[in-house]
């Protein structure tokens, strides 16, 4: 019956991610945005509904306006909360360099700005990154924590070549600001796995089989957190949430709304032998 009612929540509610259209502009909407002041800049965030928390942070190069699909399906249930991090959309820079640990810090300081104690949090490439070191630097604020595409180190042991030499390329990027969320991409992030076994929230690690993170990558992520589930979506890129929306939102309502779970078919397995077991003694 809970599976069933599970399902219902999903298609009814999640359901309407493929064809959601609004006129509202997210990212630039003067209704609800506003600025909060924190480590010496001006951070912009705008939030959409009521109920739990949900904190989405976006890729290199993004902002708020990059979930517009998302936002108007996620604020039907949950209390949105969506950044332009540091040095992207509206948000301020006020740094000649980047990285995610100053990040981060914004974000934990705007959830103390808007007196959120915990929360759920999706995180898609660069916001994933952030939510994981959210979740061992910050760990009361998160919940449970969804990262898309996320990476911990800045190397080929993690990104494709071809890529990691397109990002190398950022001395030619004449635009300031442009550079700067390059420059984060090539020197950064430098997190260790062994920081990733601090992590008590559950966690969802996500990636797409043709993902611009490598899939063994993404793996050992999950194998180092110790309440983490896997998804390797398959036929999709870096941006699958986009791709297969409906399938996203649909494991996105499982790991959210359902109890968090850590099932095991070894356990299973060794019941089994044990019924067998007294079957065989009962004879």
């Amino acid at each position: 019956m809970k599976k069933a009612c599970l399902g219902l929540v999903v298609v009814v509610f999640f359901s309407l991610t493929a064809i959601a259209q609004t006129t509202i502009p997210f990212g630039n909407n003067p209704a609800v945005g506003k600025y909060a002041t924190v480590n010496g800049i001006q951070l912009y965030y705008e939030i959409y509904g009521e109920g739990q928390p949900l904190l989405l942070l976006h890729g290199n190069g993004g902002s708020i306006h990059g979930r517009a699909n998302e936002i108007p399906i996620f604020s039907k249930k949950y209390k949105v909360i969506a950044v332009d991090s540091r040095c992207h959309g509206k948000s301020g820079c006020n740094v000649a360099d980047l990285n995610y640990e100053m990040m981060a810090a914004d974000i934990n300081d705007l959830l103390d700005h808007l007196k959120i104690d915990s929360c759920l949090i999706w995180g898609q490439s660069d916001g994933g990154i952030l939510g994981l070191i959210m979740a061992f630097q910050y760990p009361d604020k998160v919940k449970k924590l969804i990262t898309t595409g996320a990476n911990i180190q800045a190397d080929t042991t993690a990104i494709f070549p071809q890529l990691v030499s397109l990002i190398n390329m950022y001395p030619m990027i004449k635009d300031t600001m442009q550079q700067k969320q390059f420059r984060l991409m090539a020197f950064h992030p430098n997190i260790s796995f062994e920081k990733l076994k601090a992590i008590k929230a559950p966690v969802l690690i996500m990636g797409g089989d043709r993902d611009a993170v490598k899939t063994e990558h993404t793996v050992k992520i999950y194998q180092a957190i110790p309440n983490a589930q896997l998804c390797i979506v398959p036929g999709s890129t870096h941006f699958f949430a986009i791709e297969k929306p409906g399938l996203f939102m649909e494991i996105v309502a499982d790991f959210f709304e359902r109890p968090f779970e850590m099932p095991s078919t070894i356990k299973i397995s060794q019941q089994w032998a044990e019924q067998i077991r007294k079957q065989v003694n009962n004879k």
